[in-house]
């Protein structure tokens, strides 16, 4: 029996992804595999039987990644899953940070009790929030993967012209995006060429604050900025300013912060990008799909801490290895199967910075003991055997 933590209201649907051989829920102790969605784990204490941290989403910035590296524990995250519900809400604020939507329907509102001359009224007044159409201009796109493609995508069948900017744009991505977009290897030329600027990128340290003073002042007047990946690649400091002298009309984002709430040209809207049934569904079932995969074949796909690496089961015994990325390891890991005399049927190792992974089946063996060999091993941090 496995058992599995979630730290949020996890959809019923994923969930039932995990059969009988597991036990699933909120109360669980010492658990083998977790699921979060938005809540912190920043402070939690993680039991040493933890082996996988699933994130029902894209980013993992509510997860320790580094600490979780250094306790063997793999976290994984579900990009794309909830792409299509992100992609249709970045299409939406495309469209209401033109037409100026909103503001006329808050204004609208301030007609009512004027009976019959509600219609004189909407006609006099509607000029106040006239704005452009989207068709024929052109939108930037920062950041190509699943959700950055698919606005590409939508945005040409819109009738854009697409200016897409990635500097590790994936094979898959390259095959989905469409051939009318324009691949731009300066992020200078997005700022200089485009109406509107839609970014879609993790933040890191090296993307935060990338929309910030000096990116502003390369942009046309006029601007029209989006931001539903994550609210820290903006400086909300230099987009207020740039709001207040024109050069940017409007700005559309997902990530409400207090010092942007109510500031003019400023649409809010209260974290909706994946807050569709469909979106929650399929983020939960697909990670729960790489906590199977993990806890009972040792596999890792869309790990953001280790390398992505499957191998199909041979021989007895699979013995997974967490340990540094450091020289001589594989030696001294296969070392102690020559030393056993055991014979390794299939071996895969594969890095990422700092660490790397190997899966190794064997035949018959004293399977324990050798595990016990290999935890010893300096820079071995965690070993499995399955």
């Amino acid at each position: 029996m496995y058992k599995i933590k979630t730290y949020n209201k996890i959809s019923k649907t994923g969930l039932d992804v995990f059969d009988d051989k597991y036990t699933v829920g909120d109360e669980v102790e010492n658990a083998d595999g977790a699921i979060v969605r938005s809540a912190s784990l920043h402070e939690t204490e993680f039991p040493e039987s933890l082996k996988a941290i699933a994130r029902a989403g894209a980013g993992t910035n509510n997860i320790p990644i580094d600490r979780c590296s250094q306790k063997g524990i793999v976290v994984f995250n579900t990009p794309g899953a909830n792409a299509n519900a992100v992609k249709e809400l970045v299409i939406a604020g495309l469209l209401i940070s033109s037409r100026r939507v909103i503001s006329g329907i808050e204004w609208a509102k301030t007609l009512k009790g004027n009976g019959a001359e509600v219609g004189k009224m909407v006609e006099k007044g509607k000029g106040a929030f006239a704005g452009p159409e989207i068709k024929n201009k052109t939108i930037g796109v920062i950041g190509l993967g699943a959700i950055g493609v698919m606005v590409a995508n939508a945005a040409n069948a819109l009738g854009m012209k697409v200016y897409g900017y990635d500097p590790y744009l994936s094979v898959k991505s390259a095959w989905n995006l469409t051939h009318n977009a324009i691949h731009i290897f300066d992020i200078n030329e997005i700022y200089e060429k485009c109406d509107y600027i839609t970014v879609h990128v993790p933040l890191t340290d090296s993307t935060k604050n990338l929309i910030n003073a000096e990116a502003i002042a390369k942009m046309k007047n006029g601007v029209r900025i989006l931001n539903f990946a994550r609210g820290g690649l903006v400086n909300n400091d230099a987009l207020k300013a740039a709001l207040e002298s024109g050069k940017v009309a409007s700005y559309v984002t997902d990530f409400p912060s207090d010092d942007i709430l109510g500031v003019d040209g400023v649409i809010a809207i209260p974290h909706l990008g994946a807050s569709t049934p469909e979106s929650e569904d399929n983020c939960a079932g697909m990670a729960a799909r790489e906590l199977i995969d993990y806890i009972e074949n040792g596999n890792i796909v869309n790990s953001v801490n280790l390398p992505e690496i499957t191998m199909p089961r041979s021989g007895e015994y699979r013995i997974c290895v967490i340990h540094k990325n450091i020289p001589n390891m594989l030696t001294a890991i296969t070392g102690i199967f020559a030393g056993d005399n055991v014979n390794i049927e299939n071996l895969l190792n594969k890095s990422r910075g700092d660490y790397a992974y190997t899966m190794l089946d064997i035949g018959a063996a004293d399977v324990s003991a050798v595990a016990d060999k290999i935890g010893s091993i300096e820079g071995v941090i965690r070993v499995r055997v399955i």
